[in-house]
């Protein structure tokens, strides 16, 4: 069975189980983001000062370079966030980066976003479905 992991902001979180069982019953085997059962995680980290914040987010940096690397594909769940049309967080580019390194197929549910980072986005050669989760194979 091919493994695909679902990668977003957390402001998306709630996109992540109808997309999640969608691909099931297309023969996925779904991973979601290690943070999403407990998306409060991050300021709690943040309140125990810095120092926490920063070491919790470098362990879920490798926890995620490791999940990748397990994967056969990433989806990057990119809508609407704060005025930005189909937003890709920090995070979330780190993930799709990653997946290029180890060449990971990689999709994205919306366009490549306009700014900063569109050309490296760019040349990661995402596949973008625009919501059709039957777009995304094997």
């Amino acid at each position: 069975m091919k493994k695909i992991f679902l990668i977003c902001s957390k402001a998306f979180y709630s996109q992540l189980a109808s997309a999640k069982a969608r691909l099931e019953e297309l023969g996925w085997e779904v991973y979601i983001p290690f943070t999403h059962d407990r998306p409060e995680a991050e300021s709690q980290w943040y309140a125990k000062g810095p120092g926490e914040h920063s070491r919790m987010k470098s362990e879920l940096f490798r926890r995620s370079r490791e999940r990748v690397r397990q994967m056969d594909a990433v989806l990057a769940l990119n809508f609407d966030k704060n005025g930005q049309e189909n937003y890709i967080g920090g995070s979330t580019f780190l993930e799709l980066y990653e997946a290029f390194m180890e060449g990971k197929k990689i999709y994205l549910w919306n366009d490549i976003p306009k700014g900063l980072l569109y050309d490296e986005i760019s040349a990661f050669s995402p596949t973008v479905i625009h919501g059709g989760l039957d777009k995304v194979n094997p």
